[in-house]
Protein backbone atom coordinates (compact mmCIF):
# COMPACT_ATOMS: atom_id res chain seq x y z
CA UNK A 1 0.00 0.00 0.00
CA UNK A 2 1.44 3.52 -0.91
CA UNK A 3 1.85 5.96 1.60
CA UNK A 4 -1.16 8.15 0.45
CA UNK A 5 -3.59 4.95 0.48
CA UNK A 6 -2.35 4.47 3.59
CA UNK A 7 -3.35 7.73 4.79
CA UNK A 8 -6.57 7.91 2.84
CA UNK A 9 -7.57 4.85 4.40
CA UNK A 10 -6.72 6.74 7.96
CA UNK A 11 -9.84 9.20 7.12
CA UNK A 12 -12.23 6.59 8.03
CA UNK A 13 -9.93 5.31 10.94
CA UNK A 14 -9.12 8.69 12.51
CA UNK A 15 -13.17 8.94 13.20
CA UNK A 16 -13.32 12.40 10.37
CA UNK A 17 -16.76 10.95 9.70
CA UNK A 18 -17.92 13.97 8.15
CA UNK A 19 -14.55 14.00 5.41
CA UNK A 20 -14.36 11.25 2.03
CA UNK A 21 -11.53 10.66 -0.23
CA UNK A 22 -12.26 11.61 -3.97
CA UNK A 23 -10.35 11.91 -7.62
CA UNK A 24 -7.97 14.71 -5.42
CA UNK A 25 -7.43 14.91 -1.79
CA UNK A 26 -10.04 14.83 0.91
CA UNK A 27 -13.56 16.54 0.76
CA UNK A 28 -16.15 17.97 3.03
CA UNK A 29 -19.49 19.30 2.79
CA UNK A 30 -20.98 21.35 5.35
CA UNK A 31 -24.40 22.14 5.57
CA UNK A 32 -24.43 25.59 6.73
CA UNK A 33 -28.21 26.88 5.82
CA UNK A 34 -27.37 30.65 5.51
CA UNK A 35 -24.54 32.96 4.57
CA UNK A 36 -24.02 34.25 7.23
CA UNK A 37 -23.15 30.92 8.91
CA UNK A 38 -20.94 29.66 6.51
CA UNK A 39 -18.95 32.53 6.63
CA UNK A 40 -18.78 31.64 10.41
CA UNK A 41 -17.19 28.37 9.66
CA UNK A 42 -14.87 29.97 6.68
CA UNK A 43 -13.61 32.43 9.19
CA UNK A 44 -13.03 29.48 11.98
CA UNK A 45 -11.27 27.57 9.70
CA UNK A 46 -9.12 30.48 7.80
CA UNK A 47 -7.69 30.91 11.39
CA UNK A 48 -6.96 26.74 12.03
CA UNK A 49 -4.97 26.97 8.24
CA UNK A 50 -3.59 30.21 9.63
CA UNK A 51 -1.90 28.24 12.64
CA UNK A 52 -1.24 25.59 11.00
CA UNK A 53 0.15 26.83 8.17
CA UNK A 54 -2.00 25.02 5.85
CA UNK A 55 -4.44 26.02 3.84
CA UNK A 56 -7.32 23.87 1.98
CA UNK A 57 -9.44 24.94 -0.87
CA UNK A 58 -12.86 26.50 0.57
CA UNK A 59 -16.46 27.08 -1.94
CA UNK A 60 -18.58 28.88 0.33
CA UNK A 61 -22.56 29.34 -1.18
CA UNK A 62 -25.29 30.06 0.53
CA UNK A 63 -26.59 26.61 2.44
CA UNK A 64 -23.08 24.93 2.45
CA UNK A 65 -19.47 24.92 2.78
CA UNK A 66 -16.98 22.76 0.55
CA UNK A 67 -13.93 22.39 1.59
CA UNK A 68 -11.00 19.94 0.16
CA UNK A 69 -7.47 19.09 1.90
CA UNK A 70 -3.73 18.10 0.17
CA UNK A 71 -0.44 18.39 0.86
CA UNK A 72 0.06 20.54 -2.68
CA UNK A 73 3.63 20.61 -1.76
CA UNK A 74 3.99 16.77 -2.14
CA UNK A 75 1.16 16.00 -4.35
CA UNK A 76 -1.17 14.11 -2.08
CA UNK A 77 -2.74 13.82 1.22
CA UNK A 78 -0.58 13.26 4.40
CA UNK A 79 -1.02 13.46 8.32
CA UNK A 80 -1.29 17.46 8.16
CA UNK A 81 -4.93 17.11 6.32
CA UNK A 82 -5.94 14.78 8.84
CA UNK A 83 -4.86 17.37 11.45
CA UNK A 84 -6.85 20.19 9.76
CA UNK A 85 -9.64 17.78 9.10
CA UNK A 86 -10.36 17.15 12.45
CA UNK A 87 -10.20 20.87 13.18
CA UNK A 88 -12.30 21.91 10.89
CA UNK A 89 -15.16 18.97 12.20
CA UNK A 90 -14.71 20.39 15.06
CA UNK A 91 -15.22 24.09 14.41
CA UNK A 92 -18.70 23.25 12.35
CA UNK A 93 -19.67 20.85 15.42
CA UNK A 94 -18.81 24.33 17.54
CA UNK A 95 -21.24 26.19 15.19
CA UNK A 96 -23.87 23.50 15.39
CA UNK A 97 -23.49 22.78 11.35
CA UNK A 98 -23.83 19.43 10.26
CA UNK A 99 -22.11 17.84 7.25
CA UNK A 100 -23.51 16.19 3.92
CA UNK A 101 -20.52 13.21 2.74
CA UNK A 102 -22.70 11.24 0.67
CA UNK A 103 -23.66 14.06 -2.26
CA UNK A 104 -19.96 14.18 -2.15
CA UNK A 105 -18.74 14.29 -6.24
CA UNK A 106 -15.60 15.03 -8.15
CA UNK A 107 -15.41 15.00 -12.00
CA UNK A 108 -12.75 14.55 -14.35
CA UNK A 109 -13.02 14.62 -18.14
CA UNK A 110 -10.68 11.88 -20.25
CA UNK A 111 -9.87 11.80 -23.28
CA UNK A 112 -9.19 8.94 -25.25
CA UNK A 113 -6.47 8.92 -27.89
CA UNK A 114 -3.80 6.89 -29.69
CA UNK A 115 -1.06 9.97 -29.38
CA UNK A 116 -1.82 11.64 -26.04
CA UNK A 117 1.78 13.83 -25.86
CA UNK A 118 0.55 15.07 -29.82
CA UNK A 119 -3.12 16.92 -28.70
CA UNK A 120 -1.96 17.82 -25.24
CA UNK A 121 -0.97 20.93 -26.60
CA UNK A 122 -3.87 21.83 -28.16
CA UNK A 123 -6.15 21.38 -25.37
CA UNK A 124 -3.78 23.11 -23.14
CA UNK A 125 -3.63 25.96 -25.18
CA UNK A 126 -7.65 25.79 -25.71
CA UNK A 127 -8.68 25.62 -21.96
CA UNK A 128 -5.62 27.53 -20.27
CA UNK A 129 -5.16 25.07 -17.91
CA UNK A 130 -1.41 24.22 -17.06
CA UNK A 131 0.47 20.17 -16.90
CA UNK A 132 0.62 18.75 -13.83
CA UNK A 133 4.76 18.36 -13.16
CA UNK A 134 3.60 14.41 -11.52
CA UNK A 135 1.23 13.84 -13.68
CA UNK A 136 2.12 14.88 -17.33
CA UNK A 137 -0.80 12.91 -19.13
CA UNK A 138 -3.45 15.25 -16.93
CA UNK A 139 -4.27 19.44 -17.52
CA UNK A 140 -5.57 21.12 -14.29
CA UNK A 141 -7.25 24.64 -14.22
CA UNK A 142 -4.34 26.50 -12.42
CA UNK A 143 -7.37 28.56 -10.39
CA UNK A 144 -9.03 25.24 -9.42
CA UNK A 145 -12.32 26.62 -10.71
CA UNK A 146 -13.01 23.54 -13.66
CA UNK A 147 -12.89 19.80 -13.45
CA UNK A 148 -9.61 18.29 -14.21
CA UNK A 149 -8.75 16.75 -17.99
CA UNK A 150 -6.53 13.80 -18.58
CA UNK A 151 -5.64 11.99 -21.77
CA UNK A 152 -5.83 7.96 -22.10
CA UNK A 153 -3.97 6.49 -24.11
CA UNK A 154 -6.90 4.26 -26.17
CA UNK A 155 -4.48 2.31 -28.68
CA UNK A 156 -5.31 1.82 -31.76
CA UNK A 157 -9.31 0.90 -31.04
CA UNK A 158 -11.28 2.46 -33.64
CA UNK A 159 -14.64 2.67 -32.49
CA UNK A 160 -13.30 3.83 -29.02
CA UNK A 161 -15.40 6.67 -27.41
CA UNK A 162 -13.46 9.91 -27.67
CA UNK A 163 -14.70 12.30 -24.33
CA UNK A 164 -15.82 10.99 -21.60
CA UNK A 165 -16.20 11.99 -17.79
CA UNK A 166 -14.91 10.29 -14.51
CA UNK A 167 -17.44 10.77 -11.71
CA UNK A 168 -15.72 10.27 -8.81
CA UNK A 169 -18.00 9.59 -5.20
CA UNK A 170 -17.38 8.14 -1.92
CA UNK A 171 -16.96 4.36 -2.00
CA UNK A 172 -20.11 3.85 0.07
CA UNK A 173 -22.04 5.81 -2.68
CA UNK A 174 -20.60 4.05 -5.54
CA UNK A 175 -23.69 1.15 -5.69
CA UNK A 176 -26.60 3.98 -5.25
CA UNK A 177 -24.98 6.19 -7.98
CA UNK A 178 -24.98 2.66 -10.57
CA UNK A 179 -28.79 1.93 -9.68
CA UNK A 180 -29.63 5.73 -10.34
CA UNK A 181 -28.36 5.83 -13.61
CA UNK A 182 -29.47 2.12 -14.46
CA UNK A 183 -32.85 3.10 -13.10
CA UNK A 184 -32.80 6.44 -15.69
CA UNK A 185 -32.04 4.00 -18.46
CA UNK A 186 -28.43 3.30 -18.43
CA UNK A 187 -26.82 -0.12 -18.80
CA UNK A 188 -23.48 -1.62 -16.71
CA UNK A 189 -21.42 -2.34 -19.64
CA UNK A 190 -18.36 -3.00 -17.28
CA UNK A 191 -17.40 -3.72 -13.94
CA UNK A 192 -13.57 -2.84 -12.48
CA UNK A 193 -14.05 -3.20 -8.61
CA UNK A 194 -9.92 -4.21 -8.80
CA UNK A 195 -9.50 -0.82 -10.13
CA UNK A 196 -12.37 1.23 -8.12
CA UNK A 197 -14.17 1.91 -11.49
CA UNK A 198 -17.48 0.91 -13.47
CA UNK A 199 -18.59 1.66 -17.25
CA UNK A 200 -21.82 2.46 -17.94
CA UNK A 201 -23.99 3.72 -21.26
CA UNK A 202 -26.69 5.88 -21.89
CA UNK A 203 -29.66 4.36 -24.32
CA UNK A 204 -27.60 6.29 -27.47
CA UNK A 205 -24.21 4.52 -26.04
CA UNK A 206 -22.03 7.03 -24.64
CA UNK A 207 -20.29 6.37 -21.59
CA UNK A 208 -19.42 6.95 -17.84
CA UNK A 209 -16.81 5.73 -15.23
CA UNK A 210 -18.43 5.92 -12.03
CA UNK A 211 -15.24 6.01 -9.75
CA UNK A 212 -14.28 5.78 -6.37
CA UNK A 213 -10.31 6.39 -4.69
CA UNK A 214 -10.87 3.77 -2.14
CA UNK A 215 -8.79 1.09 -2.58
CA UNK A 216 -6.77 2.70 -5.67
CA UNK A 217 -3.15 1.99 -5.54
CA UNK A 218 -3.70 -0.50 -2.78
Amino acid sequence: MTETMKLYGDVGAAGLDDWRMLAQGIHARFTTGDFATGLSLVNAIGEAAEAANHHPDITLTYPRVDVMLTSHDVGHVTQRDLDLAAQISEAARGLGVGSDPDSLTQIEAALDTPAPSGIQPFWRAALGYEPLDDAPDELRDTFGRNINVWFQDSGSEPDRQRWHYDVFVPGDQVQARIDAAVAAGGTLVGEHPEHSFWVLADPDGNKVCICTAAGRGE
